[in-house]
């Protein structure tokens, strides 16, 4: 540690402030490059390097509502020029690369468009981000008319006909045959959960409790890169204290940050790499035919999903914490909970909390606005939350009955709670008999959450209701 004589806590204070800002500048850099670096090969000509580019010019755009000052006030400082310099840059670099041919690939799939037409992507980026900002900055409200933007185009990205209809406009804007169009074209990393965080400043700007932002700040919480493919979700509040506070590289958080990525590289590339060979799938669904190795396959694909994505959760928070970014916790033991409430409190917490604060929450209280009985606004928002949150997992019939599945299973819990509370209480002193029901109540919920996999790992209505009907010799 740095020190001085006369003032050895200041000195080493504005080594930590320095050290964040070279950290700060570091993350930028790096999460700007990852997405480029990490966004899988289209067959759509140039899409691996407009896709990211896309993503940037969101959240540009959306920081311009939620952060360009008021009306009337000088629109840039320097600070703001000096990010969007350097974000202009670095993407600039990244389509330079297609004239260097040992770069062309390092950094995008393919080689990336002509710079020319990077220069007016760019540009025109810029004119919608002041134009955004002009109109939407002084306004919070407005902020929403970008929640149904952003919402509209999600649903474009998940519902496979509007899928398919888009990548047979992306052809033809690249001049290759639409008659070949696949959804499958449509390879967007990270745009599920960059929405959640730009839906997440929208809806704190617009309930004013967003707090001030610079550019370069906002982009890194937006493409984080090691949140960037699946979570955890943060808010922006969250990030932007971790961002800021005064960092110092110890070996405390160094060894917790190996740990993190060790377990979870173990959790993802070796335990749910091995149970994946015998998980249900579409093909073994349709090939066994006994009741007992369906139950195996059901069991495995549970054990398989929640090792697969908690050990990526492990390595993002392993990595973050490497740079002193504490992102939050995704996953708590969700299988050993003794009901579905606690199971959801559990798993895949960030998107669970998410929805809670942004739909949940102020739908119960809008409903409790209109007098509707407790039972029915209950039964409301937790039916439709989990149905979205199906949804948000792709438009289909199996992903909606998933969510519906759950949104049933969280109401019928929450009435059995409210039933029992009063009547089935077991005294405090009854530790043994509490352990028990808990263990019984564990077993249940992970067998109902097990069950509602099949609907979530097949593809369709039909092939799911023959494992069901496998499973209980039907």
């Amino acid at each position: 540690m740095v020190t001085s004589e006369g003032h050895p806590p200041m000195a080493a204070g504005r080594f930590a402030i320095a050290q964040a800002q070279v950290r700060n500048t570091a993350l930028f850099v790096l999460s700007v490059l990852a997405i480029y670096a990490l966004q899988p090969s289209t067959p759509i000509r140039h899409m691996d390097f407009w896709f990211p580019t896309t993503s940037l010019g969101l959240a540009v755009m959306v920081w311009a509502a939620t952060a360009l000052p008021a009306a009337g006030q000088r629109p840039f400082d320097r600070t703001f020029i000096a990010d969007a310099l350097a974000l202009a840059a670095m993407v600039l670099a990244v389509a330079a690369t297609r004239y260097a041919d040992p770069l062309s690939s390092l950094v995008t799939r393919s080689p990336a468009p002509d710079v020319p037409a990077v220069v007016i992507a760019l540009a025109a980026v810029a004119g919608l981000a002041m134009l955004i900002g002009r109109l939407i900055g002084p306004r919070p409200a407005w902020t929403m008319a970008l929640v149904a933007g952003l919402i509209a185009w999600l649903i474009l990205l998940k519902h496979e006909p509007f899928t398919q209809a888009f990548a047979s406009a992306l052809r033809t804007w690249q001049g290759q045959s639409a008659a070949a169009a696949s959804a499958l074209d449509v390879r967007w990393l990270g745009f599920s959960y960059i929405f959640f965080r730009l839906v997440s400043a929208l809806r704190d700007r617009a309930a004013g409790r967003l707090p001030g932002m610079s550019l370069r700040e906002f982009v890194t919480y937006v493409v984080f890169a090691p949140a960037l493919i699946a979570g955890p979700i943060d808010r922006p509040d969250r990030f932007l204290k971790d961002l800021r506070s005064p960092f110092r590289f110890n070996l405390a958080d160094a060894t917790e940050g190996a740990r993190r990525i060790a377990t979870g590289a173990f959790k993802k590339f070796v335990v749910a790499d091995l149970i994946a060979v015998f998980a249900l799938n579409e093909v073994n669904a349709g090939q066994v035919r006994d009741a007992s190795w369906m139950w195996l396959l059901v069991y495995a694909y549970a054990f398989r999903l929640y090792f697969d994505f908690s050990g990526y959760t492990d390595i993002a928070i392993g990595v973050a914490r490497s740079f002193g970014i504490r992102l939050p916790e995704n996953f708590n033991r969700p299988y050993l909970k003794p009901n579905l409430t606690q199971f959801w409190n559990s798993w895949h917490m960030s998107l669970a909390q998410w929805f809670r604060t942004y739909y949940f929450n102020p739908l119960t209280r809008a409903l409790r606005t209109r007098a509707w009985a407790m039972p029915a606004i209950i039964f409301v928002g937790q039916a439709t939350t989990m149905l979205l949150i199906g949804l948000w997992h792709g438009i289909t019939w199996n992903f909606a009955i998933w969510g519906v599945w759950h949104g049933l299973g969280l109401f019928v819990h929450n009435r059995w709670a409210d039933f029992a509370r009063a009547r089935l209480a077991i005294p405090p002193e009854r530790r043994r008999l509490q352990q028990a029901a808990d263990a019984v109540g564990a077993l249940v919920t992970f067998h109902f959450v097990a069950l509602g996999w099949v609907w979530f790992a097949l593809p369709d209505v039909a092939l799911s209701l023959v494992v069901f009907g496998k499973l209980f010799g039907l």
